[in-house]
């Protein structure tokens, strides 16, 4: 009886939140739509709204108001996670490191939250070539007024691709170009993004855990050898994890570990 008591309350709970959800959607549309009413309204009192303003240039440019920039900006802001986790070094990092950190069977040490910091310190130092170039080709010029928006967005481009076909094996580069039947690239900057990004994407995955399962390793070696040395003692209610956990820590300290993870995932990138 309490079973179906609580299933029943469980459903409540899923329906309310499903209307809740739905509800939400109606306002959020009804207040679009109320915006966009009153902005045309706005329009024909004022004869149109500054900050949906724009101008074109002879050379056939177009310079938007300073408000849609900013909500470009917000709207770009919301990507950026997705950007720097397709677009940047940060996937096979964090990949790596959680892996080693399973490896040496430390739990939750180091916590989540080193592992990204780590991950994003080491992403920007390996970026920071790239992301030079583009502020130098691209951002710069563009807020000194020298280049048009569209010109800055396809210097930038052209430099990212630059550095994700460089990273990016070249069997998943034709796997992906194969599938929507697009070949015959001379350069980089004629890779279009939707193939270049899934294709660098699906390299790191590989690339990362090739490099996981070479650090699993000696970890499982040591592991294997001291689950035997209790099997061969008859202490078999310990358990060989707590006892390798020191062997691993001491190892991976005499050899520098870290130094040599770090180093060799930041020298497995080209710039």
């Amino acid at each position: 009886m309490m079973m179906h008591q609580t299933i029943f309350l469980k459903l409540v709970l899923i329906l309310s939140s499903i209307r809740g959800v739905f509800a939400l959607s109606v306002v959020l549309l009804l207040a679009t739509d109320a915006s966009a009413i009153a902005a045309d309204n706005l329009a024909g009192l004022t004869g149109g709204l500054p900050a949906l303003t724009s101008t074109e240039y002879g050379d056939g440019s177009t310079s938007y108001s300073l408000s849609l920039q900013v909500l470009a900006l917000m709207t770009a802001l919301t990507l950026l996670p997705s950007l720097v986790l397709g677009m940047t070094s940060f996937t096979r990092i964090i990949i790596v490191l959680s892996i080693l950190r399973q490896a040496m069977g430390t739990q939750q040490t180091p916590p989540n939250q080193v592992l990204i910091a780590i991950a994003l310190f080491l992403s920007l130092f390996i970026m920071a070539p790239t992301f030079t170039t583009v502020y130098e080709d691209a951002a710069d010029p563009y807020l000194n007024g020298d280049i048009s928006a569209d010109i800055a967005l396809t210097n930038a481009s052209n430099t990212m691709k630059g550095f994700l076909v460089k990273n990016t094996r070249k069997d998943d580069l034709n796997m992906f170009a194969d599938m929507a039947n697009e070949t015959g690239f001379e350069k980089a900057e004629d890779v279009p993004l939707t193939i270049l990004l899934p294709a660098f994407i699906t390299s790191e995955l590989k690339t990362a855990f090739q490099i996981g399962f070479l650090l699993f390793l000696p970890f499982l070696v040591i592991d294997m050898v001291i689950a035997s040395v209790l099997m061969s003692l008859g202490m078999m209610m310990l358990s060989p994890m707590l006892v390798s956990l020191p062997f691993k820590l001491l190892l991976f300290v005499l050899v520098d570990g870290w130094a040599m993870t770090v180093g060799s995932l930041v020298a497995t990138y080209t710039a």
